[in-house]
């Protein structure tokens, strides 16, 4: 539970005690103390106002009949009203009561005929009646109740009243075990007088109340505008889980502020609720905060139960969270408090868990910046801080442990607001947060900038290396369409006269993208350029390609084609892993080989065929082949059979993949043998 909007539940032996200790004790009125009732006087009211201080009447119990001006309130207690009836007899009482003050007001002359009152907090609900006439209400009495909690003094205007009795009817939810049982009724002394002066009263008490909370409002709001620029940034790359775990944490404390720290006028049950949930979502977004911090989103297991923990926690808040809302529809008193203290016994246990984390990465001996190690040591303090005031205010009336409210005390203040143990530490956690996702993101920067640097190098490389125009081969139409994808991939194609008139047509993809790519494919190039002269044979250039590239792909390979075209149309091919090239609309059937740089002693098979007139020859890279459309499927073979069939130029084939859905680089080479008179050639590289 959150009675004062920060307070948790208790532990289920101390709500069994609880439950004993706060049943309703009404007075015997047989057995009570005379206390015959004074008279408070006040004269001369005017411009100024005054206390209901002395001795009220104060009884247990709910009777209609209390509110009468001519009941004899003789056998009541009498207690002031300037403390809580738990620190005046009357600890640890839940339930309803009534105060009776019995006053005579006379008006100083000239001055305003009506009365107005100023209540600066009761506990929890109350109704006021003047001789037994209702002026006012905070809340709904049970069975249906509402109660407020944190908000400003009320005012309440009573009319020209004179003389008579001013009862105050009180109703005090069920305690929890964060209550030290000294609460309950009367929290200020409550101030009568014209209604001009109650209200400048009002306006000086929420004046001081806000120069108080000035220095949390200023932090809620730089907490505000981190979850604002982190979500922003997030969203923008949404790779970046640190800046997103930053802004949820960060927009917790926004949602802290309004619901505790504004005075809203809202149902206490409602804001619990909803101060509970809001309690264990920031939780939860500190533990994910620190595994992104501590770099340890890469160990699955911890991250695994960190989820659990969180889904756990989350729950048990939610249902604790509600308990309020459910009483006393569904919980009686001890069902209440019975329930409450189970699911605080799981909250408690959790709010430990950031613990675990910072210990476990400091067992590992994670290699961190200070930054990191600030935020990890802020976070922990805050944890443990939490933790301890959790654990040592439970059943706070039974074991009168003092630290809890040792931790609350004020350091100092600060221009008028009041800094505690939990303001500071929350104060440094929000700077050393700032620092290290600051850190974080100009080093994400700088990361970024290479890489996008390293691909445009590679782009560069890569414009080199694929040729812009393709040359004359007598007897035959090529066409050429190469189509990168968003990153720099390892798609290359050669086509290389010989001297002997031959040409020489190597197409192949390396594996791995960007600079490292590009680099292989320069080598491949380079290494083909130079041995082609002296090995025309296609298998012969593999196998002596293969040679001079094991070793030197850092781990990589590459698939290739690689073709040797005679003028007269005969053909010799070979293949190292690479997609089989079509003729016409017929795969060719292709020995199965090693891929380049895997093994360096593979000796490659060679095949021979002869292109005829208006035959269609393809070679493309697995790009083509792997086009996937947005639900999946990928282009297939059947699809690219019929594409083929239908004899389309290299850039027609790359479209018919795009239109599909590209996945991958595409490369494709398409050869046409043309009749003898058709010599003169238009190449079209794409």
């Amino acid at each position: 539970m959150l009675p004062q909007g920060m307070s948790f539940p208790a532990l289920m032996v101390v709500a069994i005690l609880t439950a004993g200790s706060s049943m309703l004790r009404a007075q015997d009125p047989a057995r009570a103390v005379v206390h015959p009732a004074p008279t408070l006087a006040v004269d001369g009211l005017g411009k100024g106002t005054t206390e209901l201080n002395g001795p009220w009447q104060f009884h247990l119990g709910d009777n209609p009949a209390w509110a009468s001006p001519t009941y004899n309130d003789a056998h009541w207690d009498q207690i002031s009203a300037e403390k809580p009836w738990g620190l005046q007899g009357h600890e640890s009482y839940s339930g309803f009561a009534w105060y009776r003050r019995h006053i005579t007001i006379a008006t100083a002359p000239g001055a305003s005929p009506d009365v107005a009152m100023l209540i600066p907090a009761i506990d929890d609900v109350y109704e006021i009646y003047w001789n037994g006439q209702l002026m006012g209400r905070l809340g709904q009495m049970p069975p249906h109740w509402i109660s407020y909690n944190l908000i400003p003094p009320q005012t309440y205007g009573l009319g020209p009243v004179r003389s008579g009795v001013l009862a105050v009817r009180v109703w005090k939810m069920p305690l929890l075990s964060t209550d030290d049982g000294t609460t309950g009724g009367f929290g200020g002394m409550p101030i009568i007088g014209s209604p001009e002066a109650i209200a400048a009263v009002k306006g000086d008490f929420d004046f001081k109340w806000l120069r108080a909370q000035q220095f949390h409002f200023a932090l809620s709001s730089l907490y505000g505008l981190v979850a604002l620029l982190g979500f922003f940034a997030w969203w923008r790359d949404r790779r970046q889980w640190l800046l997103f775990w930053t802004a949820m944490f960060s927009a917790n404390f926004v949602a802290d502020l309004f619901l505790t720290g504004l005075r809203l006028h809202a149902s206490f049950a409602a804001l619990s609720f909803w101060n509970q949930t809001e309690i264990a979502i920031r939780e939860m977004s500190q533990w994910f905060l620190l595994l992104w911090i501590l770099q340890l989103q890469d160990n699955r297991k911890l991250v695994v139960l960190t989820r659990k923990v969180a889904l756990i926690s989350v729950i048990a808040s939610v249902m604790d969270g509600m308990l309020t809302l459910l009483y006393p529809a569904v919980f009686n008193e001890i069902g209440l408090q019975i329930t409450d203290a189970v699911l605080t016994a799981v909250m408690i246990f959790f709010e430990a868990f950031p613990v675990l984390l910072v210990t476990y990465a400091f067992i590992r001996g994670k290699q961190l910046d200070s930054s990191r190690w600030v935020v990890a040591a802020v976070a922990f303090l805050n944890g443990m801080v939490y933790f301890v005031q959790n654990v040592t205010i439970q059943g706070v009336r039974f074991t009168h442990w003092s630290l809890a409210d040792d931790l609350n005390k004020s350091l100092f203040t600060l221009g008028g607001s009041t800094i505690d143990l939990r303001l500071l530490l929350r104060t440094l956690l929000f700077f050393s947060i700032l620092y290290a996702v600051i850190r974080f993101y100009i080093d994400s920067r700088r990361r970024t900038t290479s890489m996008e640097q390293e691909f445009q190098n590679a782009r560069e490389l890569q414009r080199v290396l694929v040729p812009s125009s393709l040359p004359v081969v007598p007897g035959f139409t090529i066409t050429s369409a190469y189509r990168p994808a968003a990153e720099v991939g390892g798609d290359f194609f050669q086509v290389m006269p010989l001297e002997s008139g031959s040409t020489i047509v190597l197409l192949g993809d390396v594996s791995g993208k960007g600079l490292k790519a590009a680099m292989a494919v320069s080598l491949i190039i380079g290494a083909v350029r130079a041995l082609a002269e002296d090995h025309p044979s296609p298998a012969r250039l593999l196998t002596q390609l293969n040679r001079r590239l094991c070793g030197h792909l850092q781990g990589g390979f590459a698939t290739c084609v690689v073709l040797r075209l005679d003028p007269n149309g005969d053909c010799a091919l070979s293949s190292a892993g690479h997609p089989a090239p079509f003729l016409n609309e017929r795969e060719l059937d292709l020995p199965g080989a090693l891929p380049l740089g895997i093994a360096r002693d593979v000796d490659y098979e060679e095949s021979s065929f002869t292109l005829k007139v208006g035959d269609h020859f393809s070679l493309y890279t697995d790009g083509l082949l792997e086009a996937r459309s947005p639900s999946g499927e990928l282009y297939s073979f059947a699809r690219l059979q019929r594409l083929f069939a239908s004899h389309p130029s290299a850039a027609q084939a790359t479209q018919a993949a795009i239109n599909f859905g590209q996945d991958d680089d595409i490369t494709v080479l398409t050869l046409t043998r043309m009749a003898f008179s058709e010599e003169q050639l238009q190449l079209t590289p794409a």
